[in-house]
C-alpha cells in the first residue's frame, strides 16, 4: 500500500463536471449534487484501511453539512478489476451498511478523478456556492486511529466556514490516504 498525502488547495479553482452513476442507479451531475452552500467531492474507496478509519466521522460530518446547505457525494475512482474489494456491488454493499447520506458513484472511466487531480483516497474537495475550490485538507489529525473523537474536526469547520462566508480557511493540512489504483495502460 502506497501512502500519499494531498497537494495545497489551489483556491478559486473550479470544479469540473461529471456524470456518473450512483449506487442507487441513478445518473449524477455535478449540479445536480451541489448544495446551496457548496459541496464537498470525496475520492473514497472500500478497500482502503484510511478510508475505512473515517466512514462513520465521514456519515456523521456530511448529515451535519446538510443542515448547512453543503452537499456531498463520494466518488470512488479505484480500478475495480485489479481492486475487486471496489467493485460497484461492493459500493452498494458499503453505503448501504453505512448510511451513506450521500450518492456514492463510480469513475470507472477515472477521467474526473484525473479532471479534479485527485492522489488518494481519502481525497476532499471543498467548493464554496460557486463550485470554487475552497478546501483540500484532511477530515482531521485521527488518521487511522478513528477511534480518538478526541480531535477537532478540521473538515466540518473548514465547510463550516465555506458554507458561512464562501472561503475556507487559508492553513489547511492535507489529506493522506491510499494511493488511487490507476488502470495500466499498455
Amino acid at each position: 500500500m502506497v501512502s500519499l498525502q494531498t497537494p495545497v488547495c489551489e483556491f478559486g479553482k473550479k470544479a469540473p463536471g461529471f456524470v456518473l452513476p450512483g449506487v442507487d442507479r441513478q445518473q449524477w451531475t455535478l449540479k445536480k449534487c451541489a448544495g446551496e452552500n457548496g459541496l464537498l467531492v470525496i475520492f473514497i474507496s472500500n478497500h482502503c484501511p484510511y478510508v475505512q478509519a473515517i466512514r462513520k466521522k465521514l456519515v456523521r460530518d456530511t448529515r451535519e453539512l446538510m443542515s448547512l446547505g453543503v452537499n456531498s457525494v463520494a466518488i470512488m475512482p479505484n480500478d475495480t478489476v485489479a481492486y475487486p474489494d471496489d467493485s460497484f456491488e461492493n459500493m452498494m454493499r458499503i453505503s448501504e451498511e453505512f448510511g451513506f447520506p450521500f450518492p456514492y458513484l463510480l469513475d470507472e472511466t477515472q477521467e474526473v478523478a484525473r479532471a479534479y487531480g485527485a492522489v488518494c483516497t481519502p481525497d476532499f474537495f471543498g467548493y464554496n456556492a460557486n463550485l470554487e475550490l475552497q478546501y483540500r485538507g484532511r477530515l482531521d489529525a485521527a488518521g487511522p486511529k478513528s477511534g480518538d473523537d478526541s480531535q477537532s474536526r478540521e473538515l466540518f469547520e473548514a465547510m463550516k466556514q465555506v458554507a458561512v462566508n464562501g472561503r475556507g480557511p487559508e492553513k489547511q493540512i492535507p489529506s493522506m490516504g491510499c494511493s488511487i489504483k490507476w488502470r495500466q495502460t499498455v
